[in-house]
């Protein structure tokens, strides 16, 4: 069962480091599915399998879920306890809850419940890539990391690209511009069509001072018109500035003041702002 959670991440947990990396407003696939795909440790399920609880728990949380992803999380919370009645051990209403706790600011609440999944489902791959995206929100740089990994090394996992995204995310923000490469490197090799994979692969290079391979990543963004948004149009600008190609800043800027003109990023560029 697929829910609208798969596509709106959690973009609004994504805070902007001092640079204004992309890295704040395109990580729109980190957050782990309310109803991820069927693993080894729970099954597939038909719908002769399912009881009259599983069915009542499933439809909360497609409510919940819905909910959620137009930021009404109090009504969200109220859909999931409703799910957690019928099933209790629900690990996907658990580590829902613990989505939307951390989309409301409550870090302490969104950890209990993602310890709570782990206690019902260790190693389940989906609960450990939301915990260690909550840590990095936290800062706590190498739990978050350890918890990826972990997630990366179950067999039955079905979104790699996802976690390593997030994990390369995390490392951006740690200043660990290597690692970082290399993670959303494998991303990219799982994912190559995710326009988030590509536009934080491009500000990784960027900072790296890649600036030929940065070009690749952010023009395959930009060459599709529904991706292309005021960032990824600076981004690019700014790379071509790097690279001394003035005509390709020239077309840059005009397309930023076309389409995004009462964006951040054009008052940057009329204030020669280009590191920031």
């Amino acid at each position: 069962m697929k829910t609208r959670t798969e596509q709106t991440g959690l973009a609004s947990l994504v805070a902007k480091s001092g640079s204004r990396m992309l890295l704040a407003g395109l990580v729109l696939m980190l957050a782990a599915c309310a109803a991820p795909a069927p693993t080894a440790s729970t099954g597939p399920r038909t719908a002769f399998d399912q009881t009259d609880a599983d069915r009542r728990a499933g439809v909360r949380l497609e409510l919940a879920a819905g909910y959620f992803s137009r930021g009404q999380y109090n009504t969200a919370l109220d859909e999931i306890k409703q799910a957690l009645t019928a099933k209790p051990d629900m690990r996907e209403a658990i580590n829902l809850r613990g989505l939307v706790y951390a989309a409301m600011g409550e870090p302490q609440l969104a950890d209990d419940n993602f310890r709570r999944a782990l206690v019902l489902y260790p190693q389940d791959p989906d609960t450990l890539h939301n915990y260690g995206w909550l840590m990095c929100q936290q800062q706590r740089w190498a739990e978050a990391s350890s918890r990826f990994e972990q997630a990366l090394a179950q067999p039955s996992y079905r979104a790699p690209a996802r976690t390593y995204l997030a994990k390369g995310v995390c490392e951006a923000r740690a200043g660990r511009l290597a690692e970082a490469e290399a993670s959303l490197v494998k991303a990219f090799e799982f994912d190559p069509g995710n326009p988030a994979v590509a536009v934080n692969l491009a500000e990784v290079l960027y900072r790296n001072q890649q600036y030929e391979r940065a070009r690749f990543y952010i023009k395959r963004v930009n060459a599709q018109e529904d991706q292309s948004t005021a960032q990824t149009l600076w981004l690019a600008l700014r790379i071509e500035r790097r690279l001394n190609n003035n005509a390709g800043v020239d077309e840059l800027g005009q397309l930023l003041r076309r389409r995004h003109p009462q964006s951040a990023e054009l008052q940057a560029l009329n204030n020669g702002r280009f590191d920031e």
